[in-house]
């Protein structure tokens, strides 16, 4: 067999049986090809160790390639103004090569913005792209276009039921929804739990802690079978609106202590927390937000289980850039975070 670096498309097309045409419609994402063939050429660059020559592949572009990254749109202080600076933080490593990192974003209570945001970035042909899933049908529909095109495509922060992606970044949803438990009930039988969770799209097709939460109540059954666990959404635009469902909520409720956030904005919550100081509460929450470790470190919250999200993005734009670039597949299909419990102990060292 000829030394890595001697490997061409040629010898790629005897090993497998197909035209250079094909090996080359593959190795370039340029669509029409079957999966079986897509899957034939897959393995015979892994198998020969095919290198492309990226530096003649980008003296011979024209224009940088698009990797389109399609989040919900930032605000201050939130999640995924973390992730969007993940986003900035690694695109002068990519751009070197002619990568082009691009913002793609949308509203995630508004299903049509999502549906727009996806027109809009196939319209930018992109090279390869990363998607935050929260509308589980439309990104399912979004990932066949993506695949029926050739482009590869990753998820961070949660893992739609598609298999056609390239890997996945984020935390191990129903694992970490069985952890977020174990915090909450300090591995005792309690009384009675409160989720709190937020009111989304008005049809209720975005559900982005749906596996978390599968996690955490599998937990509560094998561990906290008579504890009975109570849900109470809410508007996360609405303070006062927030304030008046606590007040209702806990007038019919006054002794549940143990109370749950599974996304990142258990800092809703602080306000009325700190108002009504009456009984010691155990609060767990999610993310290394400001306004989160804030209440951590001032013992309103109890704990917090974060994940680095900057570090998903990072690491989900390198691995399309591994792949558009030289044809090189994850390590991983899955790459869970690290979960780091935080409390008002560590957090200053986090």
């Amino acid at each position: 067999m000829a030394k890595k670096e001697t490997i061409t498309i040629l010898d790629i097309a005897r090993h497998t049986g197909l035209s250079k045409g094909t090996v080359d419609r593959v190795l370039h994402n340029r669509g029409e090809v079957s999966k079986k063939s897509h899957e034939k050429v897959m393995r015979a660059i892994e198998e020969l160790g095919y290198e492309p020559n990226v530096y003649a592949s980008l003296l011979a572009r024209s224009q940088d390639l698009t990797v389109g990254l399609l989040v919900p749109a930032a605000e201050p202080g939130s999640f995924w103004e973390l992730v969007s600076a993940g986003a900035g933080k690694t695109a002068g490593s990519v751009e070197t090569f002619g990568l082009s990192p691009r913002l793609f974003t949308y509203d995630q209570y508004d299903i049509d913005s999502f549906r727009d945001a996806c027109r809009q970035l196939l319209e930018a042909r992109p090279a390869g792209v990363v998607i935050a899933p929260l509308f589980q049908e439309e990104t399912n529909r979004f990932a066949r276009e993506l695949e029926s095109g050739g482009i590869p495509y990753v998820f961070i922060d949660s893992k739609p039921d598609t298999i056609g992606h390239l890997a996945y970044f984020g935390m191990p949803p129903y694992q970490s929804g069985y952890l977020c438990a174990d915090q909450l009930t300090g591995g005792q039988d309690i009384p009675s739990a409160l989720i709190v969770r937020i009111r989304r799209d008005r049809d209720s097709r975005s559900d982005p802690t749906l596996n978390r939460r599968a996690g955490f109540m599998d937990y509560m059954e094998q561990y906290c079978p008579e504890c009975p666990v109570f849900h109470l959404f809410i508007d996360p635009n609405d303070p006062a609106g927030i304030d008046r469902a606590l007040d209702a909520w806990f007038r019919l409720h006054p002794d549940v202590r143990h109370i749950v956030m599974l996304n990142s904005r258990i800092h809703l919550l602080v306000p009325w927390l700190e108002r009504h100081p009456d009984r010691r509460r155990r609060v767990v929450g999610f993310d290394n937000l400001r306004a989160n470790m804030d209440a951590l470190r001032r013992g309103t919250v109890t704990c917090l289980i974060a994940q680095h999200p900057e570090e998903q993005m990072r690491q989900a734009i390198e691995a399309l850039a591994d792949y558009i670039l030289r044809k090189k597949l994850p390590e991983n299909k899955d790459n869970f975070m690290h979960m780091d419990i935080l409390t008002r102990f560590n957090v200053d060292y986090y």
